[in-house]
């Protein structure tokens, strides 16, 4: 496959800050690529050097084979990029600015083709172009930014954090033209807080801390770094005798069910010594997305909720993603 996104190495120094400590990361053509990881671990420090805004302090880092500081121009001709905080032009018309950005990456305004595309896209986000940009809500300016990206084709798409202040619906719209780029052959790097939406679009996933890529594969190669979530009803079945089933973990009674964890490469392993038991009912819930991404950053969540604690050690009320981070930090 051809390489469209490669670093090797990477480093992005701010004087005494590390935002990128040797940062290797692949994108090859035709993959919709999630990039995940929290403020701070250097997502939107990697796009702006791949998008020629931040010049590199170490490494490598190249686009459709090209150093991206040196040949933005170029590049920029084939990337559509979506921000997660859009600014538009305050006297200028949605419609207006759609064009003008439009424009600078090349394309013809008055071609029917183009106004075909830019209807439909303002049709499917429900878009009123007439208001002037000083009115537009958060969530409209994003759809500014999105309609333009999408409007021209592309060969790249780099969305960070493209879906914010979108309502649940327009999300819903931008996963539809996310696929649909795809289906046409473009390549998308998607940054986003959103686990579902990255786990509905991504065929890869790459998971950034301090400044690295500390997991990177596809959904199906990482699950097996997560557990899976079996339950079943318990009648006359004894914690001592699941427990002592080889890869069985944490076992607990929640009302008339028995619920635990398994090692999802154990899974075919486990599941037919339960049987021998007798169980009904049985459920399993494969492992999310979520909890591979709570797998390298439960210990900061955990620290976070412990300087949440009151000073005499009461501690507030632990919510599920709290639970969840403890155990798998």
């Amino acid at each position: 496959m051809t390489t469209v996104i490669d670093t090797r190495s990477l480093t992005k120094h701010y004087g005494h800050v590390h935002a990128l400590d040797g940062l290797d990361l692949t994108v090859e053509q035709g993959q919709v690529h999630g990039f995940l990881g929290p403020n701070g671990a250097g997502k939107s420090t990697t796009i702006r050097i791949l998008l020629g805004l931040a010049r590199r302090t170490g490494g490598t880092a190249s686009v459709f084979g090209e150093d991206p500081w040196n040949r933005a121009v170029d590049l920029h001709r084939r990337i559509a990029y979506v921000p997660g905080d859009v600014s538009v032009w305050p006297t200028l018309s949605g419609g207006e600015a759609v064009d003008l950005l439009a424009r600078l990456r090349g394309a013809h305004t008055k071609d029917a083709a183009y106004q075909h595309e830019k209807t439909r896209l303002m049709d499917a986000f429900q878009f009123d172009p007439r208001k002037k940009g000083r009115a537009y809500s958060k969530g409209n300016r994003q759809k500014v930014a999105l309609i333009a990206a999408f409007a021209v084709p592309a060969d790249l798409y780099i969305l960070d954090e493209p879906t914010s202040g979108l309502d649940p619906l327009m999300a819903v719209i931008f996963q539809r033209e996310v696929a649909r780029a795809h289906a046409n052959g473009a390549t998308v790097l998607l940054s986003s807080h959103i686990m579902s939406e990255v786990e509905q679009l991504c065929d890869r996933v790459s998971i950034i801390r301090a400044g690295r890529i500390v997991e990177s594969g596809t959904l199906a190669e990482l699950r097996h770094l997560t557990r899976s979530d079996v339950s079943f009803t318990a009648s006359g079945i004894s914690l001592d005798q699941v427990a002592a089933i080889p890869d069985v973990h944490d076992p607990t009674v929640q009302g008339d069910r028995l619920r635990l964890a398994v090692d999802s490469d154990r899974t075919a392993t486990v599941l037919p010594a339960l049987a021998s038991l007798g169980i009904s009912d049985l459920r399993v819930a494969p492992p999310s997305l979520e909890e591979l991404f709570l797998r390298h950053y439960g210990d900061d969540l955990a620290a976070l909720e412990a300087a949440e604690e009151g000073p005499a050690g009461d501690a507030k009320p632990q919510t599920r993603r709290g639970r969840r981070a403890k155990e798998q930090a």
